[in-house]
């Protein structure tokens, strides 16, 4: 048994559902199958979500829109339409009932239960074509097994309620396929959560953990994990094998590739972990696993655009100690900030964080009450692993640079964008 992880750009169109159907078909495998929202539909659904929560008279257009972008996929998979419209109704309707009523103060329990609607109708078109092709394929809603405590948008995994759940779920008996959601979850009292943005391969590598998978395998639109983003460079190459230990590292640094939480419940147990494409899923693509010989890996280099350089330096000059630190990063958390990088000195601390309109000012007001705050915005982190002087030069070339920090293997800058 396998798993199978379809992000949204995979079944954006009836097109990429039939491509995903073709290359389970082509498998002669059981598989869970993990499938993401369809297109820019979580996008699509967090406008409704501010709509709702802000009371914006384009709330019904923007569900709407949603609705529309469905029916013409769904026009272009089934001849008969009776069972796959009713379904859909039921969930167009819910989330209609859901947004006629005053939001709570809670944006974040908001934002679970409507974001997620876009990985449960995906899933149920999924499953239902695929039904319909006459396979023995099963919808399995997730957060009925895979349980979270209620901390919203980033909910905590509770591995062994999980895992007796699960595998009551996905027996197998009598069924090939099951197809069911990424990125969401459950509370114990059956209140919607989720894991974290791109959290679908997260989801995917639980799975396989609980159910001892022989391997999970990520299609992506590119043909593995590129040592660059082929958006940005011209020349860049296939890292045919990756251990655990690169991956992880690659994800730290900004790696989009691969979800940051994902490869632990995969390196637990020994899963390798494969990304290939799903435009030639002919195509070798790239294997994470435990190798018992060392990898020769090319330069990777990694942009991570629209950053943030903060500058703390504490109004006392007393020096910035642990104490100081843990109330920064609690600061920083009370606002879900995740921190790219971090730089200190005995009475300054800096730290590159992604820049959030919505709440830096906010963000500054607080730290400014014991710092004085110093900030650049529109700053670019760039990430080099097994960096070479040439590959410096060509990426950072006359850039200003704000912060450089070196190891034996990384060189990362922060740089003037």
């Amino acid at each position: 048994m396998k798993v199978f992880k379809f992000g949204g750009a995979s079944v954006k169109n009836a097109e990429g559902v039939r491509n995903l159907y073709n290359i389970v078909r082509s498998q002669n495998e059981k598989l869970v199958i993990v499938v993401s929202a369809m297109g820019k539909v979580t996008n699509a659904l967090e406008d409704v979500l501010n709509s709702f929560f802000n009371r914006k008279p384009d709330l019904d257009a923007n569900i709407q829109a949603i609705v529309d972008y469905h029916e013409g996929i769904v026009s272009g998979l089934f001849s008969d339409r009776t069972d796959i419209d009713a379904k859909l109704e039921l969930l167009y309707s819910e989330l209609r009932e859901i947004t006629r009523h005053k939001p709570s103060l809670s944006y974040d329990y908001e934002y679970d239960r409507i974001v997620s609607f876009g990985e449960i109708i995906s899933t149920t078109i999924v499953a239902a074509f695929i039904k319909s092709q006459g396979e023995k394929a099963e919808f399995v809603d997730i957060r009925s097994s895979l349980k979270t405590d209620d901390n919203y948008r980033e909910g905590n995994v509770n591995m062994e309620l999980s895992n007796q759940l699960i595998c009551e779920a996905f027996n197998f008996d009598g069924v090939d396929y099951y197809i069911t959601q990424g990125f969401i979850a459950g509370t114990i009292t059956n209140q919607t959560t989720t894991l974290g943005r791109e959290g679908s391969d997260y989801t995917a590598a639980i799975l396989a953990n609980l159910l001892n998978a022989e391997s999970v395998v990520i299609w992506k639109d590119v043909p593995g994990v590129m040592n660059a983003d082929p958006k940005r460079y011209a020349e860049v190459v296939v890292i045919p094998k990756l251990s655990y230990k690169e991956a992880i590292e690659l994800s730290y640094c900004g790696a989009s590739v691969i979800h940051p939480k994902t490869v632990k419940p995969l390196q637990n147990k020994k899963i390798p972990l494969c990304v290939k494409s799903f435009v030639d899923p002919t195509q070798e693509g790239s294997i994470i696993n435990e190798f018992s010989f060392k990898l020769e890996l090319p330069p990777v280099y990694i942009n991570k655009a629209n950053q943030v350089l903060l500058t703390l330096t504490p109004r006392d000059f007393s020096f910035i100690a642990e104490e100081k630190l843990s109330k920064i990063f609690a600061i920083l958390a009370s606002y879900r900030l995740k921190v790219s990088l971090i730089q200190t000195s005995a009475i300054s601390f800096s730290l590159c964080i992604d820049h959030n309109p919505a709440i830096f000012k906010n963000l500054v007001t607080e730290l400014q009450d014991e710092y004085e705050v110093l900030y650049n915005t529109d700053v670019e982190l760039i990430t080099i692993r097994h960096y070479t002087k040439e590959i410096v030069d060509k990426l950072v070339g006359e850039k200003l640079v704000f912060v450089e920090q070196r190891n034996r293997l990384t060189a990362r800058f922060v740089v003037s964008e």
